[in-house]
């Protein structure tokens, strides 16, 4: 019996024979995570050159939504009645439990979020120009992405500036939640007619009323607690080079458009043909806030070629 014990107990497992097979197979592992990880980097690397080249980094660099914390709870939802659909994120939930924002009202009801006035002015506008797909669409005051998601859900390129944290991050929610993380680049910066800082005036519970102007901010919301704080300043000349073509211009900075526009005389004085579709916000009483006027403004917009303005409630809609 001792015999035949012998004979039918395990081989062991770590003999001379087996340690030289497991040798190149090591080294063949080795050498597939080192290739993958490579490759991968190279990858990031590459796309880091390609945006940098594109977006100067002595001026700027887009924001990271990889390096940014994510924010709790994520609360977001399908826009209602957009002819192309998308997905975004709320900044502001209103006074829980008292009195949430309308749009969680809606979500407990099993409703989609209200669908807003821009994304609908946005696709209407883009529609038109859908055989021009490798222009950019600029947002400027991109809030939580409303117009942002409207125009890359459509399949254009974005670049989206907003100063405002909590808004940032809810529009790197929505690049996740609708997959157009190749499609929009997002800047942390307000935009003016300067490089450099610039005193920015936060509003809690209405960060869609924040603004550069102190007044501007609190004008239709007295009562909410406002935090001045710096943040980058940015003139859309030092970002966009001449060579990229820009479909639409959207601005919507509570009642600093003056300067935006005066930061961007380059790109509004290309030709008729090349220069963008232009909307920007034009409400007298946020303008006079910010030391500006809708009569100012005009008169910029006649000396860079734009003589054709509509309105559109309060929104100003401009072409060559």
């Amino acid at each position: 019996m001792a015999n035949a014990w012998k004979r039918d107990k395990s081989t062991p497992f770590l003999t001379s024979r087996n340690l030289l097979l497991l040798f190149p197979i090591s080294l063949l592992l080795i050498f597939f995570f080192y290739f993958t990880k490579t490759s991968n980097s190279n990858s990031i690397i590459t796309n880091q050159i390609s945006l940098q080249t594109l977006f100067p980094i002595n001026s700027i660099q887009p924001f990271d939504c990889f390096k940014c914390p994510q924010s709790h709870p994520v609360i977001a939802n399908l826009v209602e009645g957009v002819r192309y659909p998308f997905l975004y994120s709320l900044a502001d939930l209103g006074s829980l439990p008292d009195k949430p924002h309308k749009n969680i009202v809606r979500m407990l009801k099993g409703k989609p979020f209200r669908r807003p006035d821009i994304s609908v002015t946005i696709q209407d506008v883009l529609e038109k120009m859908k055989t021009k797909s490798n222009g950019y669409v600029v947002d400027v005051g991109a809030n939580v992405g409303m117009a942002t998601f409207a125009a890359a859900a459509m399949g254009f390129k974005v670049l989206a500036f907003e100063p405002v944290f909590e808004n940032l991050q809810r529009i790197c929610d929505g690049m996740f939640f609708n997959r157009v993380g190749d499609r929009v680049t997002l800047f942390e910066a307000a935009v003016s007619d300067r490089l450099g800082n610039i005193t920015f005036h936060k509003l809690v519970g209405r960060l869609d009323n924040s603004a550069v102007s102190a007044s501007g901010a609190k004008l239709a919301f007295k009562s909410n607690e406002e935090i001045e704080l710096q943040v980058p300043s940015i003139p859309l000349d030092h970002v966009i080079p001449e060579s990229e073509q820009v479909l639409l211009l959207k601005i919507d900075v509570q009642g600093w458009e003056y300067h935006v526009l005066r930061g961007a005389s380059k790109l509004l004085s290309r030709k008729a043909g090349e220069a963008p579709y232009l909307i920007y916000e034009e409400d007298e009483r946020l303008l006079e806030a910010s030391n500006s006027s809708s009569k100012e403004i005009r008169s910029f917009l006649n000396s860079v070629g734009y003589h054709h303005c509509t309105m559109h409630g309060t929104d100003a809609h401009c072409t060559k």
